[in-house]
C-alpha cells in the first residue's frame, strides 16, 4: 500500500507562508520527488563547491589575478576564512550523515573525503529520503550548498537609490545595499550624506510615506521607482513567492529591462499599506 503525506523537505519547508501548496511525498518516503532530487543534486554540487572553495583559500576569487612567485607563499597573503570554514563544515556534516547511513544499513563507512562522502550519500539518497531525519538532511545539505556558493563565488553588493533623504535640510539620498545570494533581514536604508540618518529596511513603507509627504506641493511629480521582486522581498520582509503572487493578483505595473522584471514602487507600497491596514 502506498502512503503519502505532506513533504517537509527544504524546497517545501516555506510553502504555505508564500502561497505555494506543499507537495506530497512519494511512496513511503518523507520527501516529495522534487525535494529528493534536490537532495541528490545538492550532494553532487557539494563535491564541486568543495574544490572551488579550495581555490579561493589563499584569497583568489574567480576572475581575479594573482602574481606567481617562487619560493612558496609570501607571509601576509589574504586567507579566505569563509571558504575554510565551509570546507570544514562540509566534511563534518557529510561525515555525520555518511556515518548514520553506514551504521543503520550495515555498510562499510566511506573514506572521510567530500568526494567519497557525497558519492556514498548519493547512492543512498532514496534510503535517506525515507528516513525519519530526511527533512533535516534536506535542510542541512541545502544550507551547505548556499554557504559553499557564497564562499566560492562571492558577489559584490548591489546598491540601489531609493530617493532623497527625508530629514529636513539634508541633501543626501537614501540607498540600500543587498547581495542577491544573501538577502538577510535587518539591512539598513542609509543616507549617503549623513550615516546617522538610517532606518531598518522593514520601515521602508513608513519612510517612503514621509518622503512623499515632505515634498513641496508645487514640486514636479516624483519619478517612479522600479523595483525587482528581490528588492521588494527585502524591503517589505516578504517571501519572494508572495511578491510574485501579489504582483499578479494586484496587477502591479511592470517593466522589463535586460531580461529582468521591475515593478512600480508606488503600486507595491499601496498594496502593502492596504495589507497592513487590514491586519490592524
Amino acid at each position: 500500500m502506498t502512503v503519502t503525506a505532506l513533504c517537509h523537505g527544504e524546497g517545501c519547508r516555506g510553502a504555505g507562508a508564500d502561497g505555494r501548496p506543499r507537495r506530497r511525498t512519494v511512496r513511503d518516503g518523507r520527501l516529495c520527488r522534487t525535494c529528493r532530487d534536490h537532495l541528490s543534486a545538492g550532494l553532487g554540487e557539494l563535491a564541486h563547491l568543495y574544490e572551488e572553495c579550495g581555490r579561493v583559500l589563499g584569497g583568489t576569487t574567480p576572475g581575479s589575478l594573482r602574481e606567481r612567485t617562487t619560493g612558496g607563499e609570501l607571509p601576509g597573503l589574504p586567507f579566505n576564512g569563509a571558504a575554510a570554514d565551509v570546507r570544514a563544515r562540509m566534511v563534518s556534516v557529510l561525515g555525520s550523515w555518511g556515518g548514520l547511513v553506514a551504521q543503520e544499513r550495515g555498510l562499510p563507512a566511506p573514506p572521510r573525503t567530500v568526494a567519497d562522502l557525497t558519492a556514498f550519500l548519493q547512492r543512498n539518497a532514496d534510503w535517506i529520503a525515507a528516513h525519519p531525519a530526511a527533512a533535516e538532511a534536506s535542510e542541512e545539505i541545502a544550507r551547505l550548498v548556499r554557504s559553499g556558493r557564497r564562499a566560492a563565488f562571492p558577489e559584490p553588493a548591489r546598491t540601489f537609490r531609493l530617493g532623497d533623504c527625508p530629514e529636513p535640510g539634508c541633501p543626501g539620498a537614501l540607498a540600500l545595499s543587498v547581495r542577491d545570494a544573501d538577502r538577510s533581514a535587518g539591512r539598513a536604508v542609509v543616507c549617503d550624506s549623513d550615516p546617522a540618518h538610517r532606518w531598518t529596511s522593514d520601515r521602508w513603507s513608513e519612510l517612503s510615506d514621509s518622503m512623499e509627504a515632505g515634498r513641496a506641493p508645487a514640486a514636479a511629480p516624483a519619478t517612479e521607482r522600479w523595483l525587482t521582486a528581490g528588492d521588494i522581498a527585502q524591503l517589505w520582509h516578504t517571501p519572494t513567492g508572495t511578491v510574485y503572487r501579489l504582483a499578479s493578483e494586484e496587477r502591479w505595473r511592470r517593466r522589463n529591462r535586460a531580461g529582468r522584471t521591475y515593478y512600480s514602487e508606488s503600486d507595491v507600497r499601496a498594496c502593502f499599506d492596504r495589507r497592513a491596514a487590514a491586519r490592524a
